[in-house]
């Protein structure tokens, strides 16, 4: 079955969906509930994880945003801090001290901060002579962005309408009240946008070397 018969979440890193990698992470600390907002050929996750006994199966319809999906589960959500993550990103970030900064900092909202690599290698040019001191091969950005690994206080639900769009309206707005708080996280992360990062995802997984295979390592954070 080729990728183009499969929900983003769905794309395969070994012989398992980059979904199932995602809610390992979650279950190495401890949080095995989960809720997985479905769309776009949603039959075929609710197929794999049918047998899940703690996975709620939430269709949002194909058109739903960001923002939209998680107010759409409210229903289902009884704890009054909670988790949400994108469907296609991978991280060894620590979950367990993702929430204890989130509980420390008092806000409604902490996201995951990383720094992204450049997708070009770079090179240091002299001002005056032109020439090149050094190349450097994709190094890492000195910005941060959103790593999308996000721990949320049910209050956050009055930022939060059906056509919400999570990244442009929600967060903007958390920020100018001062509700949002950014962990920023120095270790693994890596997003799946093209098919070249499921190559690279693949290669770490297939060489025994998959930072965020935390439920692999020995012992617990």
């Amino acid at each position: 079955m080729g990728c183009e018969d499969l929900p983003k979440p769905m794309f395969g890193i070994g012989n398992k969906p980059i979904l199932w990698h995602i809610m390992q992470i979650y279950k190495y600390y401890g949080f095995g509930d989960f809720i997985l907002c479905m769309g776009y050929k949603k039959d075929k996750i609710e197929e794999y994880f049918r047998k899940g006994k703690r996975i709620i199966f939430a269709d949002n319809g194909l058109d739903t945003n960001t923002g939209g999906r998680i107010f759409k589960v409210k229903p289902f959500i009884k704890e009054e801090i909670f988790f949400a993550t994108y469907g296609d990103g991978l991280s060894n970030v620590n979950i367990r001290s993702l929430l204890k900064f989130h509980k420390k900092h008092k806000k409604l909202a902490t996201v995951v901060a990383v720094r992204p690599r450049s997708q070009f290698g770079i090179m240091s040019i002299d001002s005056h002579t032109g020439a090149i001191s050094h190349f450097e091969e994709k190094p890492f950005l000195d910005h941060w962005i959103n790593g999308g690994f996000f721990v949320f206080d049910r209050r956050v639900y009055k930022y939060l309408g059906k056509n919400s769009i999570l990244e442009s309206d929600c967060l903007p707005r958390l920020a100018s009240d001062k509700q949002i708080a950014a962990y920023k996280h120095e270790g693994f992360w890596e997003c799946m946008d093209t098919y070249k990062d499921n190559l690279r995802l693949n290669q770490f997984w297939n060489e025994g070397n998959a930072p965020w295979a935390v439920w692999k390592k020995k012992g617990k954070n």
